[in-house]
């Protein structure tokens, strides 16, 4: 790359390096917590209708006890509700997904190829090139101050891997969340790990590297820098009181992000571009 190239090379990176960490600390620190937030919100009215219904035989209802099937007509709304809580539960999981592919999209856009002939004293520049040639990232000289294109690229990788396992770990819970009942279901009714939750899911997983084609299923949750030997999920149809108190505690955990390394990525990019994301 001549130094001319280079020149004009390097204010076009940096303008796409900014545009690019700009939408991933929108994704992560803003759009992912929304969609959780409200997945959880969801997930918490679903587990008091579940405990409600429950426990509704036992349930001392005070001078309501007297009014006819009081009891019948309770548990007929509160099945009512957990249908509209589980539509909430699989709608913040569906923007999860649509999060994280957004992630890995951006992600994958850190490089600055250049167009137009070679020779010409002025380039225009695309995050996307059919010259094999051009690797899009300056011969890997530093687009700012120390940090070259990979470096940026290490980094964000970082993070995604981050986003896909705790996506796999909030979709097993939803799936159990999906799955519960007060009521033993027909097995033909039953959900299972292998289907799909929503029309298109699958590709989604697919983009996201989440999905295994030999198996034809979702890769299986697991913590981050840990490997269960379990190759299969039998879910929880009538889950006790602990065992949802636990659903809830996971999905707001967000154990598979660790949040100290993520501010600390987002440091360590806005010191070198000086600027900031929180």
């Amino acid at each position: 790359m001549t130094v001319m190239v280079v020149r004009q090379w390097r204010p076009a990176a940096q303008r796409n390096i900014r545009n690019q960490w700009s939408r991933l600390a929108a994704a992560c620190r803003h759009d992912w917590g929304n969609c959780a937030g409200e997945g959880r919100g969801q997930a918490s009215g679903l587990v008091n209708s579940l405990l409600s219904q429950k426990y509704m035989d036992v349930m001392d209802l005070g001078v309501l006890s007297d009014m006819p099937n009081i009891r019948n007509k309770a548990r007929h709304k509160l099945r009512k509700q957990q249908e509209l809580y589980k539509c909430g539960i699989l709608s913040s999981y569906k923007r999860m997904v649509a999060v994280l592919v957004q992630m890995i999209n951006t992600s994958r856009s850190m490089k600055c190829f250049s167009q137009g002939a070679k020779g010409y004293s002025l380039l225009q520049f695309s995050t996307s090139s059919d010259d094999k040639s051009d690797t899009g990232d300056g011969g890997g000289i530093p687009v700012f101050t120390f940090l070259s294109v990979s470096a940026f690229e290490e980094l964000a990788q970082e993070l995604v891997e981050m986003f896909k396992m705790e996506l796999i770990l909030k979709r097993f819970l939803v799936v159990e969340l999906l799955s519960a009942s007060c009521v033993k279901a027909e097995a033909a009714n039953q959900l299972s790990w292998y289907d799909e939750l929503y029309q298109g899911e699958t590709d989604d997983l697919r983009i996201c590297s989440l999905y295994v084609e030999e198996t034809a299923k979702p890769i299986m949750p697991r913590l981050l820098g840990w490997k269960s030997a379990a190759d299969a999920i039998q879910s929880n149809y009538q889950p006790n009181r602990e065992v949802l108190q636990v659903y809830l505690t996971t999905w707001l955990a967000d154990v598979n992000l660790d949040t100290h390394r993520v501010d600390e990525i987002f440091s360590i990019v806005g010191e070198e571009m000086h600027t900031s994301f929180l």
